[in-house]
């Protein structure tokens, strides 16, 4: 048994920032590869981030230079430092990863956290 709990999200204004966090709990042995997805009002869902458990990391265009993606292996956490908000960077953003337990390995979706960048 395992989930992803995101938070950080919150009402900025543009040019700011906000650090988003995923936290794994449960029964979590390790966090394999993960992702930060995000979804606006009335538009798809976008892959923002994504990074391996090597820790190499890819970006969308639209976030390159401005967002970074980590993570701290021991505290089962990824984060996403985002900075030079845009008001088109409002959305939902979720975390999605590969969660190995002590039985299973599956990939697990958080709630998602909401960003509001204000002009």
């Amino acid at each position: 048994q395992a989930w992803l709990v995101e938070s950080g999200g919150g009402l900025v204004q543009a040019g700011g920032s906000l650090r988003l966090s995923c936290k794994a709990t449960g029964s979590i042995y390790s966090i394999n590869g993960a992702r930060w997805y995000r979804q606006a009002p009335g538009k798809q869902r976008e892959l923002v981030a994504s990074i391996t458990s090597g820790g190499s990391t890819n970006y969308a265009d639209s976030v390159k230079g401005r967002f970074t993606i980590s993570r701290d292996n021991d505290q089962h956490t990824v984060f996403l430092q985002m900075n030079s908000l845009k008001p088109e960077d409002t959305a939902v953003y979720y975390c999605n990863a590969e969660i190995d337990t002590v039985v299973v390995s599956k990939e697990y979706w958080g709630k998602g956290t909401l960003v509001t960048v204000s002009s």
